[in-house]
């Protein structure tokens, strides 16, 4: 007599976790690139904007050079934010409008402070204030301060809206095959000695 089975069904093993597709990876590469083209043409007209507004000022007016740049650093950031807002991260969530202000100015406050703390300290720590030591070293902390706000923006005012998360999720996630259909068991008819139809069995 053969031996049965003990009754305890093992489960079958669980399969190994699926690495994220390619795609989805090249999907994340493409939109970081396409957000640091878009940034890099705003921020590449704002350091303009900037640098005309601050020879201008200086120029123009009797303002130290530290108090021209700040001007001048307030225009660009106005007009970043035009450019951020309805360009580069157009797409980005717009419902909490006032964090968005709040948050902006508080990062772009800090890049202005290290902006022109590098030209302050060119300015006033070494001596270096003639016209082009000035726009050298105002460049120079341009392009420093818009690494900061590269890195604030984009984490802190500008959120990714939430719903896409899900979505994305859902999308990566394996289609569930259906399960094949267990076949009824029909009901046999018995019948007697004389053919005629007794019941089901």
């Amino acid at each position: 007599m053969g031996h049965g089975s003990s009754g305890a069904h093992t489960a079958p093993p669980t399969p190994p976790a699926r690495p994220a597709p390619r795609g989805t990876v090249r999907e994340r590469i493409d939109r970081l690139v396409r957000e640091v083209v878009k940034f890099g043409a705003v921020g590449g007209a704002g350091v303009l904007v900037n640098l005309l507004v601050f020879n201008l000022v200086r120029h123009t007016t009797d303002l130290q050079v530290v108090r021209a740049s700040i001007v001048a650093t307030v225009v660009a950031i106005v007009f970043n934010y035009l450019g951020f807002r309805y360009f580069t991260y157009r797409d980005r969530d717009k419902s909490r409008r006032t964090r968005e202000m709040s948050l902006f100015l508080l990062f772009s406050a800090v890049g202005l402070v290290i902006e022109n703390g590098v030209l302050y300290t060119a300015t006033y720590g070494f001596g270096w204030d003639s016209p082009l030591q000035s726009n050298i070293f105002k460049f120079l902390g341009i392009g420093i301060g818009t690494l900061f706000r590269f890195w604030s923006y984009r984490s802190w005012v500008f959120r990714t809206l939430p719903a896409r998360e899900p979505v994305t999720r859902a999308e990566n996630l394996p289609e569930r095959e259906p399960e094949p259909e267990q076949p009824t068991e029909q009901p046999t008819a018995v019948r007697t000695r004389d053919g005629a139809p007794a019941g089901h069995r």
